[in-house]
């Protein structure tokens, strides 16, 4: 199986291959005795060494997934050796907002009671940004402004990338993106797929007129550390960490520049986004006291809820998805029979959300209803292409995109401090996979973000592995104070904005809305780029929302 590095899921394809097998909140005390989160000499190489203070059901859980699966599971390793780096001198950036002179605000509220302005323990955090010279790299003619969130009592730096709206920036919303992995690039998103520009083969850059910033600013965000161009001392293994990170790079962002802070914002992503976002948009909106003018989020193909999801790769891989079917009779009927224990392992992750329950759920399911499809060679990110074998990522685009990205004079001029850029850190996603992550209920959160603002959730029909058809059966099977009358709505015919051509279908019913784009893979914007763009815009005017 090759990987496309936007996608979720290196890890699903991980543990099939055995190369390197997801609520979150800390490592289990067994496994933190043996190795504490900054040692990075003392890898836990065996997960079984870790084992001796679980129950009896656990332990036979545990070690039924490992007798089938044992090479997933003797891979396994939480710690990884952090990326080399060099930190710029302060004089090199054009703004520094610390985090500690934002905390140390307070203002009189409505009763006369000192308090702070903003929510959050942002004392902690600095972000460091430069202007970046639209004539030095050509990427586009707009502002555009890069640097790092630093988390210095951590040891954690997160790269960010902005760019200004082509059209009307005092105005336009402001997005951020996100790609998924975990532990892949939003650069990739970047120039791979809704981004002013692409990388051609020869390195070269290539207007997109399609891009997302034609009518927002756009923000792309390396996280967790460790991606990409961030980089860290320590780890992040889990969404609700990266929560913080991302809510504190926002804060002190619409800080520094007050001119984007008043406009609309939204919060979109694809793949292991459908993790993230849940979990950053909760946190944003816990916070009263904000700056971040959250109005909507968007989830492209994405993983959020495994159990209702985890059902259609045999219908996907079977026909039943709109595309000729994948696998033959007996593989399908294999992926069949595989699909009750699948299910019972990931409702044992939901009703404990323990990492004991929650990684055997993972790579026995990943294995089971990932690795029939994944061992005909077709592209797990669009049913209708074989994987290229240009390189182990599936897309040659990826290879161009880390050449140039790795060029001396772009990593100048972005101010990245890294020593190189990898389009995916298999560590990062590997380390999520280990701490149950992939498998938590994560779409429990989602009830409560409709409550408060719209939210979208739209799939490219051709993908595979976040396929339209689990997408569209878990926004029916959510519950919520809606979901009668959402799941009552028919799918009605999508058509490209002033013109007749039928671009997918939508169901919408109060905040929550769900789109269906036709002859997309994973990766919408880069199959479709003007239906994408099209939805896009049509979203962030209201069209469907009540």
């Amino acid at each position: 199986m090759k990987l496309a590095s936007t996608g979720l899921v290196v890890g699903a394809a991980t543990a099939v291959l055995a190369q390197q097998p997801q609520q979150v909140f800390k490592l289990p005390d067994a496994i933190v005795d043996k190795a504490g989160p900054s040692d990075w000499k003392a890898p836990l190489h065996h997960l079984g060494d870790a084992l001796k203070s679980l129950t009896s059901e656990a332990q036979e859980l545990w070690d039924e997934v490992a007798a089938m699966f044992p090479e997933s599971f003797e891979k396994a390793n939480f710690w990884s050796t952090p990326k080399p780096h060099t930190r710029r001198h302060d004089s090199h950036w054009d703004h520094i907002m610390r985090g500690e002179d934002v905390q140390a605000v307070w203002v009189e509220n409505e009763n006369g009671e000192q308090e702070r302005e903003l929510d959050g323990k942002l004392n902690t955090y600095n972000l460091r940004t430069k202007k970046v010279d639209p004539k030095s790299l050509g990427v586009d003619k707009v502002k555009q402004y890069s640097g790092y969130l630093d988390d210095e009592e951590n040891d954690k730096h997160l790269f960010y990338w902005f760019f200004e709206s082509r059209n009307d920036p005092k105005n336009d919303p402001v997005v951020l993106w996100l790609n998924g992995g975990p532990g892949c690039s939003s650069l990739t998103g970047l120039f791979m797929e809704l981004g002013p520009a692409s990388i051609t083969k020869d390195i070269k850059i290539k207007h997109n007129p399609y891009s997302w910033n034609s009518n927002a600013s756009v923000i792309f965000l390396d996280q967790p550390v460790n991606v990409g161009y961030s980089y860290s001392g320590s780890s992040v293994s889990n969404t609700v960490a990266a929560a913080k990170d991302v809510y504190a790079l926002l804060t002190l962002f619409f800080k520094q520049f007050p001119e984007y802070a008043e406009q609309d914002f939204h919060i979109s992503g694809e793949s292991y986004a459908g993790h993230y976002i849940p979990v950053f948009a909760s946190e944003i909106l816990s916070h009263k006291k904000r700056n971040i003018n959250l109005q909507s989020v968007l989830i492209g193909n994405g993983l959020t809820d495994g159990l209702t999801q985890y059902e259609y790769y045999k219908p996907m891989a079977c026909g039943e998805g709109g595309w000729p079917a994948v696998l033959d009779a007996s593989e399908c009927q294999s992926m069949e029979n595989a699909y009750p224990r699948c299910a019972s392992l990931i409702q044992n992750c939901y009703n404990s959300e323990s990492v004991w329950s929650c990684v055997p759920a993972s790579i026995y399911c990943n294995n089971a209803m990932l690795g029939p499809y994944q061992r005909t060679g077709q592209n797990v990110y669009d049913v209708r292409e074989k994987c290229d074998d240009s390189n182990s990522l599936c897309y040659p685009d990826l290879d161009w995109i880390s050449k140039y990205l790795n060029q001396k004079d772009v990593m100048e001029a972005l101010g990245a401090e890294v020593s190189s850029y990898d389009s995916c850190n298999f560590d990062i996603n590997r380390n999520f996979l280990l701490q149950g992550d992939w498998m938590k209920p994560f779409h429990r959160l989602v009830p409560g973000i409709i409550e408060q603002i719209p939210t979208l959730i739209y799939a490219g029909d051709a993908d595979f592995i976040c396929n339209w058809l689990g997408n569209k059966a878990w926004t029916e099977e959510l519950e919520w104070p809606g979901q009668a009358a959402y799941q009552k709505e028919e799918m009605k015919d999508l058509k490209l904005t002033d013109s007749s051509k039928n671009i997918g279908g939508y169901k919408s019913s109060g905040n929550f809305t769900f789109i269906r784009l036709h002859a997309g893979g994973h990766m919408v914007p880069h199959d479709q780029p003007e239906a994408s763009l099209d939805m896009l815009n049509r979203w962030l005017s209201g069209e469907w929302v009540a």
